[in-house]
């Protein structure tokens, strides 16, 4: 088994002479020596927080970008993608259970500073590297890190996180971060508790916080689960929401739930609730509704919220037509699309490259 690297943590403090807190998200684990917060990569030793997973990797890919998924940032482009290990959420349904829930160092195999990410994924030809497979939030410092070793050489990053983050921390990591797709599991918090053994207010606190007061490009993605958050009343109270408190250009994707982890008894995600879900928030405002983990032309297609134009006709991650200007206009009727463009190449496809930075 691999040795743990203890780097110095940020966001704790001292409670007593025998006890920590972390400050990161809003579990605030208490910590006493040896011990190790519910993400279980954050740990008290000798006296301070440490990052256990600092510099190290479950592996490395190239990915397409609306794989994250993002179809407004930079369409048809690829991503260099990794994660670490552990999670500050405990989701019953979580979809990367192998990573997410580690607890075991080997799966941590890939070692490498952030100044090597940053030159793998340059030489590769990404446009963007993406902290995602497990939250980056629990792995904030190694992300922010490697994030300026990208902007060095300028390319941008991407968050792929659940948003379960304190205000100040949040700050901090995002200023690090170009775009982001933030995870949110359900508009209930019966289903927060119930299902992912945390809360839905600071999910939307930390939305509220990207559209409204930093230049992160965000997008929003949820899950989709039989007959626990699925239903009419919730899906067009979650639109109502972003449509109130974000506005109507914020992407939302809806997604298939498939059985996986420890909620193997439901089936999947039929195409059908999907579709409806697509149609319920694009009748409550929401100019950008996307489906996902499913063949569907028409809901993975970016229509012009102003002439209804399809500008970027999509079928899962595979782009056949991207007419968008690299203004970011509609060349129709010159509409602004929300989102960040640029010159449209050949989309780098739906493939995934495994990507070993140590041969």
């Amino acid at each position: 088994m691999r040795s743990e690297t203890a780097h110095p943590a940020r966001w704790w403090h001292a409670l007593d002479e025998d006890r920590i807190q972390c400050d990161l998200c809003p579990r605030d684990c208490t910590l006493k020596e040896g011990q190790r917060g519910l993400c279980y990569v954050r740990k008290a030793e000798g006296g301070r927080m440490t990052l256990t997973t600092y510099g190290r990797s479950s592996g490395f890919c190239v990915d397409p970008i609306e794989k994250k998924p993002l179809n407004h940032f930079y369409p048809g482009t690829s991503v260099f993608s990794f994660g670490t290990a552990g999670c500050n959420l405990a989701c019953k349904f979580c979809q990367n259970w192998d990573i997410s829930k580690s607890r075991d160092a080997d799966t941590l195999a890939d070692a490498a500073s952030p100044e090597e990410i940053a030159a793998a994924a340059h030489r590769l030809g990404c446009k963007s590297v993406a902290f995602t497979y497990n939250d980056p939030v629990i792995f904030a410092e190694y992300a922010m890190d490697v994030a300026a070793a990208c902007h060095r050489l300028d390319m941008q990053t991407v968050a792929v996180t659940a948003g379960y983050i304190h205000p100040q921390p949040a700050v901090e990591f995002f200023a690090s971060m170009d775009a982001a797709n933030v995870d949110l599991k359900g508009f209930t918090e019966a289903f927060y508790v119930r299902h992912c053994g945390a809360h839905l207010q600071p999910v939307l606190d930390t939305l509220k916080y990207l559209v409204r007061e930093t230049q992160v490009w965000t997008e929003i993605t949820t899950l989709l689960i039989p007959t626990l958050n699925d239903s009419d009343e919730e899906v067009r109270a979650l639109a109502q929401w972003i449509a109130r408190e974000l506005g109507p250009d914020v992407p939302l994707h809806f997604t298939a739930f498939h059985p996986d982890y420890r909620m193997k008894e439901l089936p999947p995600t039929p195409t059908q609730t999907l579709t409806r879900a697509r149609r319920i928030a694009r009748e409550e405002g929401l100019h950008y509704v996307y489906t996902g983990n499913v063949h569907d032309r028409d809901g993975g297609t970016t229509h012009c919220p102003g002439c209804q134009a399809a500008l970027v006709v999509r079928d899962w991650y595979e782009i056949s037509t991207c007419a968008i200007t690299p203004e970011g206009r509609c060349p129709n009727c010159g509409a602004a699309i929300a989102g960040r463009y640029q010159v449209f190449g050949a989309p780098f496809g739906a493939r995934r490259i495994v990507v070993s930075l140590h041969r």
